[in-house]
């Protein structure tokens, strides 16, 4: 614990001279709390402090709690990983893909087969998140421009209508994938996702303040986003808080929800655990260890390509350590987790019932940089 301390402060301490305004980090093991720090400022014009209390947004750390409460109806027996979507959510019966011929020319035909659930979770249903490569990426970004005034189910109807990037299961690529897993969430609970999430995960595990919007008596303690320059200069963003704001009916099963580190620790602890935590089961071990089991072929871990990525493949949902020499990582094999977008980064290893929790507000967010010294640090700290 004295080392983790002597290690881990400066780092830290080092990151807001010269990236985020402030950042905090949470590490437990064995149940038992080795680190809890915090640096710098949740708001840097007023210098209000960051507190374990301070509120951020999680971004696509989102789409772990929701593969863990999709996962919670698999155990009930509501779907199996393999079923057709369109059982459960019927526009997405015969999906259409864009394909290019020798010369380049675009036309779209059948998809030549179905979109699985397990492809919802394992990003590889040819849904993609919006941009200007590819056709699919930009009609989902000009569906996307005013997402948040639509609910999940009305989402999900949205982004079926436009024609897939690939056939299903044949490649990886990061998109609106979980969204679509919070719409089937809602078909197969008869509740709405946020519901759901507060009464089988956030209320049992005692995470009062996760949710989707903020609440007037909870706006003071949001940390503040900033954009920072090249030359480092920090700006602040006030651009991205519409979803956010009370009365807004989208939650994001992708990247829709606000946490504090503590809040977020506990979930994390759950699953590092095996999914129980103080007596209250979300998975069961099994399950867990599904869910942190690489299942993507070769092709799909080729699309799987990012830098900051090597040596892990991709579970249901989360990244997972697959090869700790290719990536040069003094972690466990199976050791799993995600980070969003401002970033915020989670780190969990049932094998050492070890799991770690940082958050920042940034863009961008440096986590190429980051997180790998997160881990190293850490990993070379614990006996």
């Amino acid at each position: 614990m004295k080392l983790l301390q002597e290690r881990l402060t400066p780092l830290l301490k080092g990151w807001v001279e010269k990236g985020p305004a402030g950042c905090a980090c949470i590490v437990v093991r064995n149940g038992q709390l080795m680190y809890q720090e915090s640096f710098g400022y949740a708001d840097l014009e007023k210098k209000t402090k960051l507190e374990p209390d301070t509120i951020y947004r999680i971004y696509s750390m989102t789409k772990v709690v929701t593969c863990a409460a999709a996962l919670m109806l698999y155990e009930k027996g509501l779907f199996l990983l393999n079923d057709p979507l369109e059982e459960y959510l019927p526009e997405f019966k015969n999906p259409q893909v864009y394909r290019f011929n020798d010369f380049g020319v675009r036309s779209t035909s059948p998809a030549s087969a179905s979109i699985r659930i397990k492809d919802l979770f394992t990003m590889t249903s040819g849904l993609t998140y919006g941009g200007d490569n590819l056709e699919t990426e930009r009609l989902t970004r000009i569906m996307m421009e005013d997402a948040f005034t639509k609910d999940i189910r009305a989402l999900s109807k949205a982004l079926a209508t436009i024609p897939l990037a690939f056939d299903p299961g044949t490649h990886w690529k990061y998109g609106t994938s979980h969204d679509v897993l919070a719409a089937l969430i809602e078909v197969l609970s008869g509740e709405s996702f946020g519901d759901f999430l507060k009464k089988q995960i956030f209320e049992p595990l005692g995470m009062n303040d996760t949710s989707f919007r903020i609440s007037e008596d909870k706006r003071d303690r949001l940390c503040k986003m900033y954009n920072r320059s090249e030359d480092g200069v920090l700006i602040p963003n006030v651009s991205m808080d519409a979803p956010y704001q009370p009365g807004c009916n989208h939650e994001s099963g992708g990247s829709g929800l606000l946490s504090t580190i503590s809040d977020y620790s506990r979930f994390a602890q759950a699953l590092a655990k095996g999914g129980d935590l103080d007596g209250v089961r979300i998975l069961s071990r099994k399950t867990v260890q599904l869910m942190a089991t690489n299942h993507l072929g070769p092709q799909q871990l080729n699309d799987y390509n990012w830098p900051q990525q090597k040596g892990y493949g991709y579970g249901l949902g989360v990244r997972v350590m697959m090869n700790p020499a290719d990536g040069g990582i003094n972690g466990s094999p199976g050791e799993f987790g995600w980070a969003g977008l401002a970033g915020s980064w989670v780190l969990i290893d049932p094998q050492e019932q070890l799991s770690v929790v940082y958050m920042q507000q940034m863009l961008p967010s440096l986590e190429p940089y980051i997180h790998p010294r997160l881990r190293a640090v850490i990993y070379g700290s614990i006996e």
